[in-house]
């Protein structure tokens, strides 16, 4: 594996919480670059989530460095001002105008270190709903990403965490470029992510859909379709299959290996659009063929062909994907006393998977040290970091 040294010697100063704020640390720490967690003294309270939030903390929080400070001190305060003095980076995703209290807001952060990139995560980008709260779920609601995802009256959000870690993303995506431009001009910039502006762009295909032809997409579930087949399928062993035919010559393959080859050159399903205006009695046709064979044995069948396929799998079961499991998959982080599997970037370095130190920080644990390279004695680090009964 490859450990990339891109953002090596770049120093991330990271206050957030949750996912969107920790996804952008996380993949930039991937990168190389050193991310240190500012948490209050009792810890960020994501790590304390149970259920669906369990993951949140130790999946984005991997290969950084945590230290403590107590911001409601005048010894917290100085020391995350001198700890700012040594960073490129600064991150954070609370409610807007929230640390502007402290002057930790990024318009009172630039004026006093001007080569400072201030990364603010937040529900907007300025406009009229700047001030708003958001979650992931209330701008899937608000863009009709969650309508188009749930059949008519039954709006879905993603079953994931989908726009707060792919607004981490543009935030770190955004931190590259604005290093990028300081190598030319010497100065900092403010990047600002929306989380609804995200979530914006991920219906675009669906906007710019009705104002080039007038047509609103219906939700996905009772979509129109633009392919032959592209659907999900029962196998023998009852297990569920999708399959896609989406070029003349996957229909003629896929046709030709389920025995329905009476179906192939009929001068009525000659054309992609005439086999989908036929899907209302091919695909019958179609689905009684597979119910004839088992997941693996169509597995073994498509492969060769380049039918795409794809058996309908829970996240648990892929632990047990061959391809998740191949060197560099996932990688392996410790959690406290507890140790964990996840996946990294979903790059390859020159054909190697990338690598990096992917354990979790217990809180604090690297207070003593960051603070002492500040110059603070033990004393002062104790006052400043709110752990010093």
């Amino acid at each position: 594996m490859i450990k990339p040294d891109t953002l090596k010697g770049i120093r991330v100063v990271e206050m957030s919480h949750m996912v969107m704020g920790p996804s952008c640390g996380m993949f930039l720490a991937m990168l190389g670059a050193e991310v240190i967690k500012v948490e209050p003294p009792e810890g960020d309270r994501t790590r304390f989530l149970t259920g669906m939030g369990t993951g949140f903390f130790p999946v984005f929080n991997r290969g950084k460095r945590s230290i403590t400070l107590d911001l409601n001190t005048d010894e917290g305060m100085a020391a995350m001002h001198g700890l700012l003095a040594t960073a490129d980076v600064f991150l954070e995703n609370f409610k807007h105008g929230s640390l502007a209290k402290r002057g930790l807001d990024a318009a009172s952060l630039r004026q006093r270190y001007p080569k400072l990139i201030a990364v603010p995560h937040k529900g907007f980008a300025n406009g009229p709903y700047r001030d708003r709260t958001a979650l992931d779920e209330v701008v899937q609601m608000m863009t009709g990403l969650a309508y188009m995802t749930g059949p008519t009256g039954r709006p879905l959000r993603v079953g994931s965490s989908a726009n707060d870690i792919m607004a981490g993303l543009f935030g770190a995506m955004g931190v590259m470029a604005a290093l990028m431009d300081r190598e030319k001009s010497g100065e900092g910039r403010e990047i600002r992510v929306g989380l609804f502006e995200n979530c914006l762009l991920l219906v675009a295909q669906h906007m710019v859909q009705f104002e080039l032809e007038g047509t609103e997409a219906p939700p996905m579930p009772e979509r129109d379709f633009s392919w032959p087949v592209y659907d999900i399928f029962d196998t023998a062993d009852g297990k569920p299959l999708f399959v896609g035919a989406v070029t003349l010559g996957h229909w003629n393959d896929l046709c030709g290996l389920l025995g329905l080859t009476d179906l192939v050159g009929r001068d009525d399903l000659s054309t992609k659009m005439q086999q989908i205006e036929a899907r209302s009695w091919t695909l019958p046709l179609i689905a009684e063929a597979i119910r004839r064979h088992t997941l693996s044995e169509l597995e073994t069948a498509f492969q060769p062909l380049g039918i795409p396929y794809a058996p309908i799998a829970r996240p648990v079961e892929m632990y047990d994907d061959p391809h998740v499991r191949r060197p560099g998959g996932l990688l392996p982080s410790r959690y406290g006393e507890k140790r964990f599997n996840a996946p990294g970037l979903p790059l390859d370095y020159d054909s190697e998977p990338v690598g990096f130190h992917a354990d979790v920080p217990d809180i604090g644990q690297d207070t003593e040290a960051v603070l002492g390279d500040l110059g603070l004695d033990p004393d002062a680090i104790a006052r400043a970091s709110g752990r010093n009964e």
